[in-house]
């Protein structure tokens, strides 16, 4: 199979959702996979299970915080500059590219990346969404170090970053990540196809496009969100869709710190003034409470939509007076094992309470 162009407008959108208000702006990502489409050639995307176990794989994202990222555009020279420099450093070229995430823009660079390269784009990522650290993926917690890792800014400036601990990578990227502005971008997880079948979340590139086409198409329909969850119910994951609540912003508090985009959104019932959720979020949404109830958190999806058009709204450009649509997704069963929920359960971000899933 190969990616087109119109495939690219509904892979933007499907991964918006998926990215649970993080992964980077899809707007930008989709601009530029396009134009790398239409000067090189759309890209083959190959299946998990059809790699060769010596294939040389890496994977691209863009890393730092959202708030940051829409203000830095990509030219795409820079993701390309990163992953020739992890090739020099390991000596073996790319087979192919597996997306970080499927959230957001991080889902597009891999694609862009692999038009220019002429080289595949894996139907996976390592992790079923985003998250906002380097370590928090499926990869990771099965031993796939994500060093020796590059990473560079638009000056084109960089660093070779190598460590045993993927937590120790993490905290290493976003120090340079910060004096180098926020807006970096990484060549990471040197690994084979038997790496990539032991680990990866497979055919999360083809649910996002179709995620994307059956919103587009349930506009035309006006039925959306009863289009998008009749398609999330037939899949393998995904697959227990839920509203968790209707509102409109009423207060957005927002802060870059510690290299992240952190806040809160507080959300008021448009029927009953009385009940009220607040999401709280580190570039990607945590935990939804509504009153004192919990009613999804991480390592779950929680996606905050436009009420009419279901548009994902990512957490830079959640604003006072929005009205929302807030569902809940049920994670893929690979994060949620009891090595999944030490790594990216809610304890890691700080939330003292135990997961219980959708």
């Amino acid at each position: 199979m190969q990616i087109t162009s119109k495939d690219i407008e509904d892979l933007a959108l499907g991964a918006s959702l998926l990215g649970t208000g993080g992964g980077g702006d899809p707007y930008i990502g989709r601009l530029i996979t396009q134009k790398a489409i239409a000067e090189y050639g759309s890209p083959t995307v190959s299946e998990i299970a059809d790699l060769g176990d010596d294939a040389v794989i890496y994977s691209v994202a863009g890393f730092g915080a959202p708030t940051v990222q829409i203000e830095k555009l990509i030219n795409g020279d820079e993701v390309e500059f990163a992953l020739n420099k992890l090739e020099d450093y390991t000596g073996y070229k790319a087979d192919a590219l597996l997306p970080a995430e499927i959230g957001g823009g991080n889902s597009l660079l891999p694609v862009m990346l692999a038009a220019r390269r002429s080289i595949s784009v894996i139907n996976g990522d390592g992790m079923g969404r985003a998250f906002p650290e380097l370590q928090m993926n499926s990869l990771s917690i099965k031993g796939i170090k994500a060093t020796p890792l590059v990473v560079v800014d638009e000056h084109l400036n960089y660093a070779i970053i190598k460590s045993d601990d993927d937590k120790t990578a993490e905290e290493l990227t976003r120090a340079l990540a910060i004096r180098m502005g926020l807006r970096v971008f990484i060549a990471c997880f040197p690994m084979r196809g038997r790496d990539v079948k032991a680990a990866a979340i497979p055919g999360t590139m083809g649910i996002a496009i179709e995620i994307g086409r059956t919103i587009r198409e349930g506009r035309k329909a006006g039925d959306v969100i009863i289009h998008l969850f009749n398609y999330l119910k037939s899949q393998d994951y995904y697959n227990r869709p839920k509203v968790l609540f209707e509102g409109k912003i009423v207060e957005i508090n927002r802060e870059t710190s510690r290299g992240f985009s952190m806040g809160e959104c507080k959300l008021v019932d448009l029927k009953d003034a009385l009940r009220t959720a607040i999401i709280h979020f580190q570039n990607e949404n945590l935990i939804v409470k509504v009153g004192d109830e919990i009613m999804a958190m991480v390592p779950d999806l929680i996606c905050i939509l436009d009420r009419e058009t279901c548009e994902p709204i990512l957490t830079p450009s959640l604003r006072y007076g929005q009205r929302i649509i807030v569902i809940g997704l049920n994670a893929p069963p690979q994060l949620c094992t009891s090595d999944g929920l030490s790594t990216f359960g809610p304890q890691c971000f700080g939330i003292d309470e135990p997961f219980i899933s959708l």
